[in-house]
């Protein structure tokens, strides 16, 4: 099966760039390649945990209402988030407006706090569970990783809610604890060498 399509400018990308034509933008300027940003982190975590039984699309589309509905993702002041903001959120026609998913993010700040205070920041504790590129399954293949699996396991661990084994395989993808870019892609080389000049935190 083929793994690529041809984008805007007839180079190979992968396949999921049909699904949508901003998925262009995304997929050469952000996906694969590595953070290191706390609120970034952070923030796609939270995304991916909305997105769970919705398309992508749907959360990129609503990704600046997120942000201005959840003080920019930043861990700290959500973690302060009542009740009433809870209200706030579920009027909120601009978001996924989801009970359970809302009050996992507010719960998820808190326990982003805890991390930071212990491993000093979120970005050293998620690139410990950084895959040996050895044991990596071929791009796009799998839905959730031996690492994957173990974030999860982990987080959940310290209380953390809506973040299944799938859900951190995207996160991890995104953020680029893995290259899971095709073979063909022509971002998968930017990744990879964004990757080696990475200094891991």
């Amino acid at each position: 099966m083929n793994t690529e399509i041809k984008g805007p400018d007839g180079k190979p990308r992968c396949r999921w760039c049909a699904a949508a034509p901003e998925f262009f933008a995304y997929h050469d300027e952000e996906w694969g390649f590595p953070v290191d940003n706390d609120i970034r982190l952070f923030e796609k975590l939270c995304l991916e945990s909305f997105q769970s039984g919705l398309s992508w699309r749907t959360i990129l589309a609503k990704r600046d209402n997120f942000r201005a509905a959840f003080a920019g993702f930043d861990f700290n002041k959500v973690a302060l988030f009542d009740e009433s903001d809870v209200k706030r959120l579920l009027a909120d026609e601009g978001i996924v407006r989801h009970r359970g998913k809302i009050e996992a993010v507010i719960n998820n700040a808190a326990k982003a706090r805890d991390i930071v205070a212990e491993y000093g920041s979120l970005a050293a504790y998620f690139w410990h569970f950084e895959s040996d590129k050895n044991s990596l399954p071929k791009p796009q293949t799998v839905s959730a990783s031996e690492a994957s699996a173990a974030l999860s396991k982990a987080l959940k661990k310290q209380g953390w809610k809506f973040v299944g084994p799938t859900t951190v395989y995207a996160f991890m993808q995104a953020m680029g604890l893995v290259n899971d870019h095709s073979g063909g892609c022509i971002i998968r080389k930017k990744v990879e060498q964004a990757r080696k000049d990475f200094k891991r935190p």
